[in-house]
């Protein structure tokens, strides 16, 4: 086998690529990490969020989200507070400085993955969207029957 041919590699240097290059953004003109940003756009999508339901909706472990939210309430982009449910769990929601930045970021963003995209045609699109979408569902099966 041959490490350049093999489809996980492919898939994770396309990834880290398109990671990168989106990553310009939001880094170097408004200094965020790629996991403040993921985190920030996770808040920006449901309002607020226990910190631990950041994990899987981010795909960030534990200790990175842990990490990112005391960056970002340092900066005062988002507030931690106690969850009125539990009282070891926090609610993480974003501030109006956090909300001011993420609209601005996004055009940005929106703007950046469509260029990266124009490679493509519109069909084109369309069926790498439903490839990966196929994929992905496979890799959860493969994953779920491993268990």
């Amino acid at each position: 086998m041959k490490l350049q041919d093999f489809f996980p590699y492919q898939l994770a240097q396309l990834a880290e690529a398109v990671s990168r290059s989106v990553a310009e953004v939001y880094a170097d003109r408004f200094g965020l990490s790629r996991d403040e940003w993921r985190i920030l756009a996770a808040l920006a999508e449901e309002g607020q969020m226990q910190a631990s339901d950041l994990v899987p909706h981010t795909s960030l472990d534990k200790m990175q989200v842990s990490r990112a939210l005391a960056r970002m309430e340092q900066d005062g982009l988002v507030l931690r507070q106690p969850s009125p449910d539990d009282a070891r769990a926090r609610i993480v929601k974003p501030t109006a400085q956090g909300r001011k930045l993420y609209s601005k970021i996004v055009p940005v963003v929106e703007e950046r993955e469509a260029h990266l995209l124009q490679a493509l045609s519109c069909s084109e699109r369309e069926a790498l969207m439903r490839a990966m979408e196929k994929i992905r569902k496979r890799a959860l099966r493969v994953m779920d029957d491993a268990d």
